[in-house]
């Protein structure tokens, strides 16, 4: 395998990642606290799952901030790969305490039945109109960003803050069919409330359960898709020196990907001449490809008859 002497260290836009999340936490502590606070005063359980929902989104905002600024680490001779799957890792922590979350208001909703429904107020659905606009907006901004670093993590984020503009409109719903309920005089649209609390749990399960699956895939070193290998095949064949791509794999980190290629050289070429076209293929990878971390070359030989492989320090 020829792995070349010198050092690339590619940095992704880092800063913007980690603006994103402050962003995230300041609005997730103030969405927090307004729909607990009114949750709590107007009586309305589906605002006050809705916050606890919130509250899940601070603490995966807090778990993409560590990610992202453990994964711009460079690579050490304990991680020589980077450390681009603490990304990963906070992404799963995201999903983990978003089916937590849901299953806490799902409880709580449930149980509502068995009570007295409470008396609906309209502050609580100005609350939830906030809460669905600030959260579709932080929706939007995080999702351009993290398709443009191409950061799980982000991603995650984007995913969470849209289950919330969900959860939100789910909140909404109950709530107006509450307050419909008490002017008409229907005592079971005044359920609607918990309904819609039952309702916002099952979505933010199944989102959860949803981001969970894709990161622990990423974890397990999911190769990148045969399809996503194309523009490297391209690339690699336009390369003076490369008679063909015996392999081509890559591994994906996040942010980053590390790519393991195997290619035919001319056997009669000297080692220095091969290790000259195996330099240019990762030259030009990582020229071209902001994501290629990385790039292990092999040379294999190749004659008119019969090949053997060899590998070139």
């Amino acid at each position: 395998m020829i792995e070349q002497d010198e050092t690339h260290v590619r940095q992704p836009a880092h800063r913007e990642a980690a603006v994103a999340a402050w962003i995230s936490v300041i609005v997730n502590v103030l969405l927090m606290v307004a729909k607990g606070v009114v949750g709590l005063w107007t009586g309305s359980r589906a605002l006050f799952a809705d916050a606890a929902h919130s509250a899940a989104d601070l603490a995966g905002s807090v778990a993409v901030m560590i990610g992202l600024r453990v994964a711009r680490k460079p690579p050490d001779e304990d991680h020589p790969y980077g450390h681009g799957k603490a990304e990963l890792i906070s992404t799963a922590l995201v999903a983990c305490l978003l089916m937590a979350a849901s299953l806490d208001v799902g409880y709580r909703s449930i149980h509502a039945f068995w009570s007295e429904p409470s008396k609906p107020q309209w502050l609580s659905a100005y609350a939830a109109m906030a809460a669905i606009v600030i959260k579709e907006l932080l929706y939007r901004y995080n999702y351009r960003l993290g398709k443009k670093l191409n950061s799980k993590s982000l991603l995650a984020s984007a995913t969470d803050h849209r289950s919330d503009v969900y959860s939100s409109i789910a909140a909404l719903v109950g709530i107006l069919l509450s307050l419909a309920g008490e002017w008409l005089g229907v005592r079971w649209l005044l359920y609607m409330d918990a309904v819609a609390g039952a309702f916002v749990a099952l979505l933010v399960l199944k989102m959860g359960y949803a981001i969970a699956m894709d990161s622990t895939q990423l974890l397990m070193d999911r190769a990148v898709a045969e399809e996503d290998l194309k523009p490297y095949h391209a690339l690699i064949q336009t390369i003076p020196g490369v008679i063909a791509i015996d392999e081509l794999r890559a591994r994906d980190h996040g942010t980053y990907v590390i790519v393991d290629v195997k290619i035919q050289v001319d056997a009669t070429i000297t080692v220095a001449e091969g290790h000259g076209i195996a330099a240019e293929v990762k030259r030009q990878m990582m020229r071209d490809f902001p994501r290629v971390h990385d790039v292990f070359v092999h040379v294999n030989p190749s004659h008119s008859n019969s090949r053997q492989e060899s590998e070139c320090p």
